[in-house]
């Protein structure tokens, strides 16, 4: 069995190749071979989001505090929040981050194929961003 302690792995600045705005990562876990699941904290400041991207395996994000906003490519900016749990399958283009005014913090599993957890692609636009979520 192995065991990480709270505190025991250093956060790391979301990088700005993959993310707009001020995003924090803090590793929980990655299994070793031949599992190949992966887990991390993510915090988003009011704002910030991911790039879009795909999974191989899909990605399940598990909401643990604030509100954020969430989109697959084709379907409206939903609004995502605390004690939310979200499953965006295998190949899914789409992106989640913060709303404008309340951060939001998440834990994301996924899953390597070959290796690779994630496709990054271009930013989200502020306009797509701005949009935010339908009413209703």
């Amino acid at each position: 069995m192995q065991i990480k302690r709270n505190g025991s792995q250093p956060a790391i600045k979301g990088p700005a190749e993959w993310f707009t705005g001020h995003v924090r990562i803090d590793p929980l876990f990655s299994a070793p071979e031949p599992a190949r699941v992966a887990c991390a904290s993510v915090t988003f400041e009011p704002g910030a989001r991911t790039a879009w991207h795909t999974h191989p395996l899909g990605q399940i994000l598990l909401v643990t505090s604030g509100r954020g906003w969430t989109q697959c490519e084709g379907e409206p900016v939903v609004e995502i929040r605390a004690g939310d749990a979200i499953w965006c399958p295998p190949g899914h283009r789409h992106w989640h981050g913060a709303t404008p005014t309340t951060s939001m913090t998440h834990i994301a599993i996924q899953e390597a194929l070959d290796g690779k957890v994630v496709e990054w692609m271009e930013h989200v636009t502020d306009e797509q961003y701005g949009a935010g979520p339908a009413a209703g």
